[in-house]
Parts: structure tokens; C-alpha cells; sequence
């Protein structure tokens, strides 16, 4: 009895030198700031319990007060978190991939891009001026320098000499022509070979250095692939125009209409990847600088009255892209040089049947291969179909645009949405304005290659639009983390001026 007497004593003293303020009492002060200014994570509100339990007691001489010391540690860590990068968080190593790319990988992608817009116009100047078959050799490396004396410029003028070409279309050429024609084909070739080092060689940086998600090494690694299949296409499409075993006899020296089609699809469609993806890392930045902003024009985005836009855009881009390689085949079999009217061709809107569909285009004794022969080698045939698909892509573009803009599409779609879309209208009329012109003026190289120019352009304006339209799944995981990082950033916050403000009351 006397012992428990002993330790009642003791504890009367101690209690003595306790403040006054209860520890229940603190405990529902704490939570009814909280409740007030933020909603604090459930991991936060204990924290707040155990300083306030640690409150009761007695800080040494010399020492910070419990609820000091851990508000100064929450604050430190609310203040440290917003400042790491996304991609830097603390649960990944240096070796492993971030979790977003660099935003210069962004910037880097659409320059890219640019380079591919500006190589296909040239490429279409030189196929203008007939230079693509100057160079008869193929000599990716040592190739990169022109002739440097008059015998390497007599040397390639004697193989060009005996080309199919020198002899039935240029055969009273001098040297200083070949130079010209010469120059432009080796700054066609010097210009590709820039786009695949200036591709390949940062690729390898940004995935050894970590600078790009897996997803995204993925692409680069691709596109550099298909850079390198562009290459070897070229040659292959060259190739076709010095063998005379496959002109038909007294016919015009060109490359193969097929060759060509693959070598511009294959140029469109790297730039349409380089374009997509410098445009969502681009984005990728713009959700984790301002995410509340990011998910209110995402939920506009999930609006059901724009289901049928983005099916629309997505139709109108692969129509684009047809009617591009369409165009690839009228340039192939020069038919733009024949029906320079629009919108007839000769007396009515079509040439007769009987030249659309003629037997002489056929290999097949029993004509099975009459339709597709016609259509990819008749040039009145292909050039009709050109101008189908052109007028159905105009026409379909102008229906996007009245859609757009009438009743709860109108109220629905976001605005950079409705810019874009307006802007396809533009590029639209400005593109059949340069066919019809093209057409009617017989091929003029400045009409041609701005022709060519604005088929891009009109694609670009597509891909921009179903961009804006489209939201992948890896964006919204994005947006959420960064949504979640953002709270907890905020409440971490509050938690920090909360206690203290309590820290500064204890001491008073």
C-alpha cells in the first residue's frame, strides 16, 4: 500500500508542471481546423493525433518541443515534394526509365518533323526537274561528298551517260547541266542522311541516359528503323529508272509509279510519328504544370456528342492519306500532263470507257487483271481517281466543319478543337485550290511542289485535330497520378501550418 501511495505522489508532481490545455482538448481543436481549411489524409490526421499525445510532455532544456520538431519535419517534406521532378521520384533508381519524358525529347520530335516536312518538298523538286535519276550509284557513306575534280565530274557524267535517261530524254546535255541536276539529287541524298544521324545518334542519348519512358524508346527505336527503310526504298525507286527492261518501247524514262507511292508513304508516315509523338510529351507537360485545368478539358472531351467527331476525324485523316498516295501515282505516270480542264476531262466529266478500262494495260491473256491495271497504270484512270478522292475529301472536310458547329456539338466541343477544325477548312481550300491551278497550268514546278507541300499540310491539320480529340489511357494514368501528387502536396501543406500555428500557441 505504501508503494502505490509512493507512486500517486510522484505523478501529483509531475502533473504539476503540465500545461494547463488537456490532450482530448488539442485533439479536437486540431481536427476542427483541419476540418475547416483542407481535408487532410487519414496518414496525416494520425500524425497530428501522435504529436498532440507527445505535446503533454515536458521538452528538455536546450530542445525543440515535440509538436516543434514535427511540424518543422512536415513542413521540410511539403516543401521538398513539389520540387522533385515526376520523373525523378524517390521510388525509382538512377538506371531504371522515368515515368514522363524530357520535355526537350518533345521539342526535338517536332523539329524532327519539320526536317521530314521540308525533305519531302525537296524531294518533290527534284522528281520536277527529273534530277532523281543523276546519281546511278548508291553509296550511303562515301557518297556524302560530291566530285571534288574535273575527272570524278567526267566520271559520274559517263555513268549518267549511259543511263536510259541521257539517252531518250537528255541526250544533248553538257556537264554544267548534269551539275545542276547532279546537286540537286546529292542535296536530296546529304539531306537524308542529316535526318538519320540527327535521329539515331539523340535516340541512343535520351534511352542511355534515361531521358524517355520504355513506351517512348519504343517509338524512337522505330522510327529510327523506318528512317533506314526510307533509305533503302529510295535507292530501290532509283533503281527502277535505269534498267530499260521495263519501259515499254519509245516510252518516257521514269521511276517505277509503285516505287514512288511506297517512297512517299513511307516519308508521311514517319513524320506523321515524329509529329504524334513530340505532340503528346508536349502534353505530358502541359497536365503535370497546371493538372486541375488538364482534367476539366479531358471531361469536356468525354462529352458523347463528340463520339461521332472523333470517328469523323479519324475517317477524314485515312482519306487525307489515300488521296495522297493517289497523287503519288498521278506524279508516277505523269498524268497531270494530260485533261488539263477542270472539272471536265475532255467533253464530259470522264473520258469514254473504253479508255478507262483498256485491254492494252493488261498482262493476263484472259483480262482478270483489266480493273487494277487500269487503275494504277491507265493514267486517265488514275488521274480520274485522284480527282474523286480529292473532291470526296474536300466534301468531307466541309461537312466537318457544318457539323461542328451546329447544335449540342457546337456547345460540346473545346475550343482549341474548334480551331483546328477551322484550320482544316482553311488548308483545304488553299490544297484544291493548288491542284486545280496545278492541273490547268500543265505541272509548273512552283504550282507541283506547293501542291505537294499543302497535301502535307492538309495531313498535318488532320493528325493535329484527332489529337486534340483523343485522350490514351497512358495520358489519363498521368493525370491522376499527378491529380493524387497535387493533393497530397496541398494537405501536406496544411498539416505544416497547422501545427504550427499550435507550436507558436504552446510556446505563448
Amino acid at each position: 500500500m505504501a508503494f502505490f501511495q509512493l507512486g500517486l505522489r510522484r505523478a501529483a508532481a509531475r502533473l504539476a508542471h503540465v500545461p494547463a490545455t488537456c490532450s482530448p482538448c488539442l485533439r479536437t481543436q486540431l481536427q476542427a481546423q483541419v476540418k475547416a481549411q483542407a481535408q487532410v489524409p487519414t496518414s496525416r490526421l494520425l500524425q497530428l493525433v501522435r504529436a498532440s499525445r507527445s505535446f503533454a510532455t515536458t521538452p528538455t532544456a536546450g530542445s525543440k518541443a515535440p509538436l516543434e520538431s514535427t511540424s518543422n519535419s512536415v513542413a521540410q517534406s511539403a516543401t521538398a515534394a513539389p520540387q522533385t521532378p515526376p520523373s525523378e521520384s524517390s521510388g525509382e533508381s538512377s538506371s531504371s526509365f522515368p515515368k514522363t519524358n524530357a520535355k526537350v525529347v518533345g521539342y526535338w520530335l517536332i523539329g524532327s518533323a519539320v526536317s521530314v516536312f521540308g525533305i519531302v518538298v525537296w524531294g518533290g523538286l527534284t522528281r520536277l526537274t527529273e534530277s532523281g535519276l543523276s546519281i546511278t550509284e548508291w553509296r550511303p557513306v562515301t557518297g556524302s561528298l560530291p566530285p571534288m575534280s574535273d575527272a570524278d565530274w567526267h566520271s559520274e557524267f559517263d555513268k549518267y551517260r549511259a543511263s536510259p535517261e541521257f539517252k531518250l530524254l537528255n541526250p544533248h546535255m553538257d556537264l554544267a547541266e548534269f551539275k545542276k541536276i547532279y546537286f540537286m539529287e546529292w542535296t536530296h541524298r546529304l539531306w537524308g542522311r542529316f535526318i538519320g544521324l540527327s535521329f539515331v545518334l539523340p535516340t541512343l542519348y535520351f534511352i542511355a541516359r534515361r531521358r524517355v519512358t520504355p513506351r517512348m524508346a519504343a517509338n524512337l527505336l522505330g522510327i529510327s528503323a523506318l528512317i533506314g527503310f526510307q533509305g533503302f526504298i529510295g535507292w530501290w525507286m532509283v533503281k527502277s529508272g535505269l534498267k530499260d527492261d521495263l519501259f515499254a518501247p519509245g516510252s518516257h524514262p521514269r521511276v517505277s509509279q509503285y516505287r514512288l507511292t511506297a517512297h512517299l508513304a513511307t516519308a508521311f508516315v514517319c513524320y506523321a510519328w515524329m509529329l504524334l509523338s513530340g505532340l503528346g510529351v508536349l502534353r505530358a507537360h502541359r497536365i503535370l504544370r497546371d493538372p486541375e485545368a488538364a482534367a476539366k478539358a479531358f471531361d469536356a472531351l468525354k462529352s458523347p456528342a463528340l463520339k461521332t467527331v472523333r470517328r469523323s476525324v479519324a475517317g477524314l485523316t485515312l482519306l487525307v492519306f489515300t488521296t495522297v498516295l493517289s497523287g503519288a501515282l498521278v506524279a508516277g505516270l505523269d498524268a497531270g500532263l494530260i485533261y488539263n480542264e477542270f472539272p471536265k476531262m475532255g467533253n464530259g466529266y470522264a473520258p469514254p470507257k473504253s479508255e478507262l478500262f483498256d485491254k492494252f494495260y493488261c498482262r493476263r491473256e484472259d483480262g482478270s487483271d483489266l480493273w487494277w491495271r487500269n487503275m494504277l497504270e491507265n493514267p486517265s484512270l488514275v488521274q480520274l481517281d485522284h480527282r474523286i478522292l480529292a473532291t470526296t475529301t474536300f466534301t468531307a472536310v466541309v461537312a466537318l466543319f457544318i457539323y461542328a458547329r451546329t447544335g449540342k456539338v457546337k456547345a460540346a466541343m473545346p475550343r482549341n478543337v474548334r480551331k483546328g477544325v477551322t484550320g482544316l477548312l482553311h488548308l483545304a481550300l488553299t490544297q484544291v485550290t493548288l491542284g486545280i491551278t496545278t492541273l490547268m497550268y500543265m505541272v509548273p514546278i512552283s504550282l507541283a511542289a506547293a501542291h505537294q507541300a499543302g497535301a502535307l499540310a492538309l495531313l498535318t491539320g488532320a493528325l493535329v485535330v484527332g489529337h486534340r480529340l483523343r485522350v490514351p489511357k497512358a495520358t489519363q494514368a498521368l493525370l491522376q497520378k499527378a491529380l493524387q501528387n497535387r493533393s497530397t502536396a496541398q494537405a501536406s501543406a496544411v498539416s505544416s501550418k497547422l501545427l504550427k500555428n499550435v507550436a507558436e500557441k504552446h510556446k505563448a
